[in-house]
């Protein structure tokens, strides 16, 4: 079994789904059915197994049993018993040796040997049959995991219908550069990342993100390679290299999962290499020393040290971490959630704090304007249209939605002459019109709350009325400049635009206010939902750190029902109470992976949402939750205490038999004269108990989101 454990414990992602670099072209998923050749050819260990059962059972019924056979003919038979038996386990065993490690294949044919030495061949033969057998069960047993894994790097077709030159022609989709544009077909999958320049459909993106519903995909809109299109066909302009892509970077993620070993995996590892030393040192002394000062007949004292050498081998307790952690590695991935490493997967099961962003997290981060206040006798569209104009050049988000909302009106926007954003106010743009010039500036609530600006009760409360239904107030002021208001503004400010404290210094009779916009982030559909699930899990202290405006913030925790609130903080604000956090137990941050990576860092567990979005919430988390999906959360806190819950069980069931088999094996003998406990007894015990704890860990595979 060793070479099985040591393999799931030690090696590299590259020997499940080729080297690094390579791909889905490289990887071959073996044939699982007996009866194909290419299953035998990719278990050799089987075939062993089968030559050395049938060399045992023939040397066996021909000699000890019925005398046919001469006994030449006995030791040829027993010869190929060995020889088929021992040979990977010696092989293995060998060449660890040379570099100075004793491993379990050691112990194994060491036993074999020892048993042939005292004519025991048969008992011999029969415990390098079954421990071969075993490494190739269990091994066919844990290519579940790895067909689970595989599986992602198959997701992306091989090749891609490209336009060159006027023509539509096959290539492999390495050979596609961004820019390029492919055709898609229904029923497709997408060869690249990129975004649609032609065509509408809805697409599967389960693969990816794990997403039930297929999600429609129009023009401009950005698709995943691997993800499945729908009934109509698209032309996509490729944005990303085959070797970049998304699913590229899941694969490069689980690939450094497998060799992020859990805490509990890495103890076990320090601990499996002077565990064996001090089983063949055990070994060795109960073979010597009763011979020295005991009267028991030297075979029986042989048998006693072979015996001990089987049952004491810690092949189950190896195995017992790393097939439950790659497990449960694998059942996340294929439900949109990537851990980076069985470190995160035992830090998942210990979280009882969270921390929530809100922007992004719990809302969709893109602002909706829902207000539209005229004063001083504008109308809504002189209003929207006056906003638009100015916030035209701004990439902001607010900027945005007020644009969206005057182009979805067909109002005509006017881009201006000049324009600037003021850290921590808002935007200002200048026009400059037959003599006069006219400035218009848009600020959130630092500039109606202010003192400078002299703003009316009336027009104060309108704003505080906004804010009070969780929404951001934004004041349109409008100011008339005469060229000679101008030429001193430039002469003193150095530039043709306006500083903050011009603004806030005018007088009066210099500005006019427009009115008010209002917008509001839209809170998650099923955020509400996922809160109570997370209690229900026995988190109960959740917490919501933004650096949004107070009253909205309580709003959106009002209505999600979540009671720790702190807002309007900075990036090292939220630093700073995480870091308090910390202190009082075991804390995730959830956040977008980009504005909340110091926060994520100081925390025990940064979680990422929408990491299919986002290159930097793929680098920056600890674990990533593929789609926006909140819902997703409650599973990846299931899924991780589940894994946990079966680690300990593996690990306690693997010590409570490796105890029983040596109480059996050496101290029963001392009180019950004659007792011998049966080398295949023995190994049945050792082999059974890892087959328990492989299939055991093996479970975590059958685990959904839908449970």
């Amino acid at each position: 079994m060793s070479r099985e454990a040591e393999g799931m414990a030690s090696n590299s992602f590259d020997q499940m789904i080729g080297k690094e670099g390579s791909g889905p072209d490289s990887i071959s998923l073996r044939s699982y059915s007996p009866f194909s050749p290419t299953f035998w050819r990719n278990n050799p260990e089987l075939i062993l197994a089968s030559f050395t059962l049938v060399a045992l059972l023939i040397g066996w019924l021909g000699g000890s049993v019925s005398g046919l056979l001469p006994a030449w003919a006995v030791v040829i038979f027993a010869l190929i018993a060995y020889g088929a038996g021992g040979y990977s386990g010696a092989r293995v065993a060998l060449a660890n040796a040379c570099c100075g490690i004793f491993d379990i294949d050691l112990l194994m044919v060491a036993a074999a040997l020892g048993a042939a030495s005292i004519g025991e061949w048969e008992e011999g033969a029969l415990l390098l049959f079954l421990f071969t057998l075993s490494g190739a069960l269990e091994s066919f047993a844990s290519d579940r995991t790895r067909q689970a894994i595989t599986g992602l790097a198959e997701l992306r077709p091989d090749t891609a219908r490209v336009q060159r030159d006027g023509e539509v022609i096959e290539i492999g989709v390495e050979e596609l550069a961004v820019g390029d544009v492919v055709v898609v077909r229904p029923g497709e999958r997408m060869p690249v990342d990129g975004s649609v320049v032609r065509g509408s459909t809805t697409v599967d993106q389960s693969p990816i993100t794990g997403e039930s519903i297929p999600v429609f995909k129009g023009l401009g809109d950005s698709v995943f390679s691997g993800t499945i299109n729908g009934s109509g066909a698209l032309e996509l302009q490729v944005t990303k290299l085959a070797s970049e892509s998304t699913i590229s970077k899941i694969i490069g993620l689980v690939q450094e999962a497998q060799n992020n070993a859990a805490p509990t995996q890495r103890l076990i590892d320090r601990f499996s290499q002077p565990y064996t030393l001090v089983v063949i040192g055990v070994t060795v002394l109960a073979a010597i020393v009763p011979i020295l000062f005991g009267n028991e007949p030297v075979s029986t004292t042989i048998y006693r040290a072979i015996t001990l050498l089987v049952v004491a081998s810690p092949c189950a307790l190896i195995i017992s971490t790393p097939a439950s952690i790659l497990s449960a590695i694998a059942a996340a991935a294929r439900e949109g959630i990537l851990f980076k490493g069985g470190a995160y997967l035992e830090a998942a099961a210990r979280l009882d704090v969270l921390a929530f962003d809100k922007t992004g997290t719990l809302t969709f981060g893109k602002p909706e304007l829902t207000d539209v206040v005229p004063l001083s006798g504008y109308s809504e569209e002189e209003l929207l249209t006056i906003a638009a104009g100015a916030e035209s050049l701004s990439e902001h988000p607010i900027a945005q939605a007020i644009v969206e909302r005057a182009q979805a009106m067909d109002l005509r926007i006017e881009l201006p002459d000049d324009f600037r954003g003021i850290a921590g106010h808002g935007v200002q743009a200048i026009y400059a019109r037959s003599g006069n010039h006219e400035m218009i500036y848009i600020g959130n609530d630092k500039l109606f709350m202010s003192e400078e600006m002299d703003l009316s009760p009336a027009i104060r409360m309108i704003g505080r009325q906004l804010q009070r239904k969780g929404k951001t107030a934004i004041l349109v002021v409008r100011r008339s400049l005469t060229p000679d208001n101008l030429d001193t503004q430039n002469a003193s400010g150095g530039d043709s635009g306006l500083g903050e404290r011009d603004i806030l210094g005018a007088p009066e009779r210099d500005w006019e206010p427009v009115g008010f916009l209002a917008v509001a982030d839209t809170v998650r559909p099923g955020a509400a939902e996922t809160i109570g699930a997370l209690r229900r899990l026995g988190i109960e202290r959740m917490t919501m750190v933004t650096g949004d405006n107070r009253d909205v913030a309580n709003a959106v925790a009002e209505e999600i029902d979540l009671a720790n609130v702190y807002a309007e903080l900075l990036p090292e604000e939220k630093v700073e109470i995480v870091d308090k956090l910390v202190q009082t137990g075991s804390v995730g941050m959830i956040g977008d992976g980009v504005n909340d990576a110091p926060a994520m860092a100081t925390s025990d567990l940064g979680i990422a949402m929408g990491g299919a979005g986002t290159d930097v919430a793929l680098e920056t988390a600890d674990v990533v939750l593929m789609s926006d999906d909140l819902n997703k959360l409650p599973f990846m806190l299931r899924l991780s205490r589940r894994a946990s819950e079966i680690v300990r069980q593996n690990l306690y069931f693997s010590v409570a038999v490796i105890l029983t088999l040596v109480t059996m094996t050496v101290v029963i003998p001392l009180l019950v004269p004659g007792f011998r406990l049966p080398l295949p007894v023995g190994v049945l015990g050792h082999e059974g108990s890892t087959l328990i704890v492989v299939v055991n860990g093996l479970r975590m595979l059958t685990m959904k989101s839908t449970q």
